[in-house]
């Protein structure tokens, strides 16, 4: 019975030292480090309209808003087209040939001098000078037309030069695409 008795005291110390014995640590998973890689999106890319496609897309109204066709200023009493007026008829004209079925309405005006009669006849002779140079640049006559408001539609409202100036004018209105 010692024996007995020494076998499971010693048995116990064995398992009493197995159950202290130190432990290996133990390693939280690492988790797979990933890098993000960063794809280049594709991206879509609008078409590129051309100069046809964009007219096309624009309504009367947005046209004559934006005054792709610019005016032109006349001196005082006179209905011929000035010098620093020509680059600007050119740049009008070269619109309208790239846009052969364009139709437009050349619009004459005047400062408030004058009678109403008067007027008339000059706001009348100053779209006609226009009309003409248009012409002469090569855009059909038939797709020109003309109309005098004399002073009845000043742009400006005033009693001096720099107002009288921006009233003496040719517009240039696009009526049909």
């Amino acid at each position: 019975m010692k024996k007995l008795m020494l076998a499971v005291v010693v048995l116990s110390l064995i398992l009493m030292f197995a159950a202290c014995a130190k432990k290996a640590p133990q390693v939280a998973p690492v988790a797979p480090v990933v890098e993000k890689v960063d794809e280049p999106v594709a991206q879509v890319e609008k078409p590129v309209l051309s100069e046809e496609e964009l007219f096309q897309q624009r309504s009367l109204e947005e046209l004559n808003k934006d005054q792709v066709l610019k005016k032109i200023n006349f001196d005082f009493d006179m209905y011929t087209i000035r010098e620093d007026m020509k680059p600007v008829m050119q740049a009008n004209a070269n619109w309208l040939l790239k846009f052969p079925s364009v139709e437009v309405l050349v619009e004459g005006h005047c400062d408030e001098r004058g009678t109403i009669e008067y007027n008339i006849a000059l706001g009348e002779k100053r779209a006609e000078a226009a009309k003409n140079y248009l012409v002469s640049l090569g855009l059909n006559t038939a797709k020109v037309k003309i109309i005098s408001y004399g002073k009845s539609k000043p742009l400006v409202q005033g009693v001096d030069e720099a107002t009288y100036f921006q009233n003496r004018r040719a517009e240039f209105v696009i009526t049909k695409k």
